[in-house]
């Protein structure tokens, strides 16, 4: 099964693609896509478009996105969500089912530790993920939720899609 991981952000978005066969995990690509525009309306049609380009070029079969919490600054928490939406939006445009992770959960799954520092993340996408080269520390972490996906979600999404199969 290939997963979508996504890293919402307005300015910086990372996405991550990974084969799952079993247990057995491979990396495929990844990246950061950088919003363009003065304007709120054109920086999230950038992502849009960016994002749809990703889904175009590797078709994924299920995508992952990690939740975001609210922080003191409330203007940039709703900026953020807007961000959210277009990593949630896109890949339900193309049909799949999508998973979200609060950032512990992906944490402890990666690592085994909830409250991990992103340097230890990064180490252990690497060390799951041989030979891979990441694009920077957004990339990093929406591999570790396709990988967080891949562990914890793929189950549920592998059996939305053969109902789907079945009742098409």
């Amino acid at each position: 099964m290939r997963i979508l991981g996504i890293d919402p952000g307005l300015r910086n978005l990372g996405w991550g693609v990974i084969e799952a066969q079993g247990s057995r995990l491979s990396h495929v690509a990844n990246g950061i896509l950088h919003s363009t525009g003065d304007e709120m309306p054109r920086r999230l049609l950038s992502l849009y478009e960016q994002l749809t380009d990703i889904l175009h070029r590797f078709a994924p079969e299920a995508a992952a996105v990690e939740h975001t919490f609210v922080n003191k600054d409330g203007a940039g928490t709703l900026k953020l969500g807007q961000a959210r939406a277009i990593a949630l939006l896109v890949p339900a445009q193309f049909g799949l089912n999508v998973g979200e992770y609060a950032p512990n959960a992906v944490k402890k799954t990666v690592v085994g530790v909830g409250h991990a520092q992103k340097g230890q993340v990064e180490h252990m996408v690497r060390m799951q993920l041989p030979g891979v080269q990441i694009a920077g520390p957004d990339a990093a972490d929406a591999l570790a939720v396709a990988i967080c996906h891949a562990y914890q979600g793929a189950a549920a999404t592998k059996l939305d899609a053969a109902v789907r199969r079945a009742s098409a």
